[in-house]
């Protein structure tokens, strides 16, 4: 199965026959024809029911039309894109993000980067820490924007930007008592049950969290575990419990949850940008510029 089978495809569709289709490709009906039956003979049923006039899609050629049109239209722009980094008219830039970066950092930044740079393309892939440097080595991000906690592991041919260090808040269902405190204990928070996230066996930010109020006295238990902080917050403001999220998150967020600070927690997140070490790469360059928050932690 090939590109120009997909065309001739969706194009004796769009136009009714393979005559038709003919006339609007510029080509003789009989490559037409030829076209579709190689692509039948490959999906090993028809796509047409020939005994119809006029002829009408089977159940295969109703499935495969849609998909047929948006593969088409993806390898457009595949080809438009490509081609205008190739002149020099365009650019990419493939930036990895963790989901919490959308609350606070990413938004602005992007839009500061937009200004200078309108034609560049932003491929912008949701991932967690662990999984960037893999993306950073396979070329599939130029860079990547995470958060840990206290110290982590550093591969020796990535460079690491500290962008942003900030204090925990706890996020508590807004109708809960301690949502009209001006901050709590990690104790008095610990008595609501905690919600964990991400929930990955590669990333031990979950674990980390619930050790950061260990460290401070509390025994907080896990009663929900989150795929992301969306997903995790949304469970605070169901009344299900609590989380910690960084100050920067709190910023614009969610009506039905309350963020309180946790005062005798020491630990912070930072939020680190992550490039290819000896690469040089303007829009990279440029956009690390963009990543710095001007709201203090």
């Amino acid at each position: 199965m090939n590109l120009r089978q997909l065309r001739y495809f969706c194009e004796v569709v769009e136009a009714g026959s393979a005559a038709l289709a003919a006339k609007r490709l510029f080509v003789a009906p009989t490559a037409v024809s030829m076209q579709l039956t190689q692509l039948e003979e490959h999906l090993g049923e028809t796509l047409f029911d020939r005994s119809r006039r006029p002829m009408e899609l089977t159940s295969l050629g109703k499935y495969f039309y849609p998909r047929a049109k948006e593969l088409l239209s993806q390898a457009r722009r595949l080809d438009e894109e490509a081609r205008g980094i190739a002149t020099g008219n365009r650019g990419w830039l493939g930036i990895g993000f963790v989901r919490s970066a959308l609350f606070s950092i990413l938004p602005t930044a992007i839009k500061r980067f937009r200004e200078t740079f309108p034609d560049v393309h932003l491929d912008l892939v949701e991932v967690l820490s662990e999984y960037q440097p893999e993306q950073l080595y396979q070329g599939r991000i130029d860079l990547g924007i995470s958060r840990f906690i206290g110290r982590f592991e550093q591969a020796t041919d990535l460079n690491y930007k500290f962008v942003l260090e900030e204090s925990f808040l706890a996020a508590v269902p807004i109708d809960h008592p301690l949502a009209q405190q001006s901050s709590v204990s990690a104790i008095e928070f610990a008595s609501l049950p905690f919600i964990l996230y991400p929930k990955d066996p590669k990333s031990p930010f979950g674990q980390q969290m619930v050790s950061v109020l260990r460290e401070a006295g509390a025994s907080p238990v896990v009663a929900h575990e989150a795929i992301e902080i969306h997903t995790a917050l949304a469970l605070v403001g169901a009344g299900l419990g609590g989380t910690l999220v960084g100050r920067s998150i709190a910023v614009n967020n969610r009506a039905d949850v309350a963020f309180v600070p946790v005062h005798d927690i020491e630990e912070s997140a930072a939020v680190v940008a992550i490039t290819r070490k000896e690469e040089e790469n303007k829009l990279v360059a440029s956009f690390l510029e963009t990543l710095a928050y001007p709201q203090s932690a």
